[in-house]
């Protein structure tokens, strides 16, 4: 809760993931991949209730043994490749007998998410009284250094300007997938968390990490088992 305001937070793991299977459950540094979402979430000071939406039992029974509510199964049309994430925490939120003021959304697949960038968010949401707040991070890759390739091959800016040095560039921020934020009733008016004045709260690079491949598996077992050797040195 935060200034008298009640605040839901809710992780959708889908049970039918394509790019790596299963990997919602999938080991990382010794605990199913939900499970550290699980964790930021319990250990977050503002938020009232943590609940799972998944199609999956499995899922939800890992997700209970680490102290998830799933108070029932997401339906079969909510669990399809092409099914918006917006529209399963929509389906949620109406579903529920309780009504909550905030909604958080924490993907499983950045399990380097604190629970401090999760009250972050919460907190800037609520202070600024934006409709909503989403986790940021400075782009890898700046969008003024990329192109496309014409019908011959040849590359082409796809912006008109592009500086020479790094240094000129402004500075360019992209969504983590971390944390997403917003007054319940904004969310259901917009049907997005990307509205007019939706707040951007900064996350470092080394946080950041949404697993969509392979290779960012590898990356976040290293960081995380880089981190538990610092901390129980």
């Amino acid at each position: 809760m935060i200034g008298g305001k009640t605040v839901l937070a809710v992780i959708p793991a889908r049970g039918g993931s394509k790019g790596i299977p299963r990997k919602n459950i999938r080991p990382l540094a010794g605990r199913p991949l939900i499970e550290w979402t699980i964790m930021a979430g319990r250990d977050s000071g503002l938020i009232d209730r943590l609940i799972l939406s998944s199609d999956d039992q499995e899922i939800a029974g890992i997700a209970a043994e680490a102290g998830c509510e799933i108070p029932f199964l997401r339906p079969p049309e909510l669990a399809r490749d092409d099914t918006p994430t917006i529209s399963t925490v929509l389906h949620l939120l109406d579903a529920l007998e309780d009504k909550y003021d905030y909604v958080v959304v924490l993907q499983p697949t950045s399990p380097l998410r604190t629970a401090e960038d999760i009250d972050a968010c919460i907190t800037r949401c609520h202070e600024t009284g934006a409709p909503g707040c989403v986790s940021i991070s400075v782009t890898g890759k700046h969008p003024m250094w990329t192109f496309d390739l014409d019908g011959e091959g040849r590359i082409r800016p796809l912006f008109d300007s592009i500086p020479d040095r790094r240094q000129d560039l402004p500075t360019a921020y992209t969504p983590n997938g971390a944390v997403y934020v917003a007054r319940t009733d904004q969310l259901a008016r917009h049907g997005t968390f990307y509205m007019p004045d939706t707040q951007g709260h900064v996350m470092p690079h080394e946080r950041s990490w949404d697993i969509d491949h392979e290779i960012d598996f590898l990356i976040c077992n290293l960081l995380m088992e880089q981190a538990m050797r610092t901390e129980n040195a």
